[in-house]
């Protein structure tokens, strides 16, 4: 947390050096409150699609779950993110749909792994498209490196994680067997623990089985990362930044990279340093992007934060039963 804290700020002074508040307050009191508000929607409205994608997931090991309790759930997840640090809302998320679904904790959490899985693959393809746009230049350089090496990156390690993903679905018993051999020569425990991790994320795997379910998940997670890109084209029309709308598909995955390391909750400080870096590649300048970034971060936050304490306290958990849960414990 301490970690996360500091950087996050050093991320924030970095991100502002040199920047007036005071204009950067001026530009978003001008900007154009209808397309922020359409972005604000866009934003709000993907956290409603990854109910049906969720339900698509779990269906080879819990059919039939209805879309009111996943949405619920996701809702709970993302506002715990926002407010808790370390990723606890992933926890939260699980947690909260055991409390409305005959679904076991450990299916619902090795789900949710396989739901971030396949956003990183539609990111990094949404992101390496972008980097093809004709509008860049091929000089064009991203940290000190041509963006076509970048896109090839891109490809390439949406090609390792597929393969690594289809070696677990089709090979799981020699998969296993390779993990216990290497584990048995670090302890017992680590055998025994990794065993049953690996075989619980297994079955959350069996979505990949069928090529109709997979392309159905595959289709909700292309959906919503695509109205987000809208949405974050809404919001650079609104504070007046002309970049294609192959910025937006780009720098959403750019910004997901950003949120690998500790932060603040809700990824404060590491949202806009990511954005005004990001942006700089369209030659939006540093006030430009800061403004967007704050702006855009500050009012896409507030709606599914207060959605989701809303069903959090509906539904009648609090934060303490997440780490008193013995599901949660085990």
């Amino acid at each position: 947390m301490a970690l996360g804290v500091v950087l996050s700020a050093a991320l924030i002074y970095w991100t502002l050096h040199g920047i007036s508040p005071g204009d950067v307050a001026h530009r978003l009191s001008n900007s154009d409150p209808l397309l922020f508000a359409g972005a604000v929607f866009c934003a709000t409205a993907i956290f409603g699609l990854r109910a049906p994608r969720w339900q698509a997931i779990l269906e080879p090991v819990a059919s039939k779950i209805p879309l009111g309790p996943l949405w619920r759930a996701t809702a709970i997840g993302m506002m715990v993110n926002n407010v808790v640090p370390a990723r606890a809302g992933e926890i939260a998320r699980a947690y909260a749909l055991t409390k409305e679904a005959p679904v076991p904790f450990a299916t619902a959490l090795a789900s949710l792994a396989v739901d971030r899985l396949f956003d990183a693959i539609v990111l990094l393809l949404l992101a390496a498209t972008a980097l093809l746009d004709p509008a860049l230049s091929s000089a064009d350089r991203l940290a000190g490196r041509p963006l076509s090496s970048f896109a090839t990156g891109a490809g390439t390690v949406v090609l390792i994680l597929l393969v690594g993903l289809y070696s677990l679905v089709f090979f799981p018993s020699q998969l296993l067997r390779l993990f216990e051999l290497f584990a048995r020569r670090v302890s017992p425990s680590v055998e025994e623990r990794g065993r049953v991790v690996l075989e619980t994320f297994m079955r959350g795997l069996r979505v990949l089985r069928r090529p109709g379910r997979f392309a159905a998940v595959f289709g909700w997670t292309l959906a919503l990362w695509i109205l987000n890109a809208v949405g974050v084209w809404l919001g650079f029309r609104a504070v007046g930044i002309t970049a294609p709308f192959s910025a937006a598909l780009f720098l959403q995955g750019f910004i997901a990279l950003g949120t690998a390391v500790p932060a603040l909750p809700g990824f404060f400080g590491v949202f806009e340093y990511m954005s005004v870096q990001g942006l700089s590649v369209y030659g939006v300048s540093q006030e430009q992007a800061a403004t967007w970034a704050i702006g855009y971060h500050l009012l896409s936050f507030i709606p599914i934060t207060l959605i989701g304490a809303y069903y959090f306290t509906r539904l009648g958990v609090r934060l303490r039963d997440l780490q008193s849960s013995p599901e949660v414990a085990e």
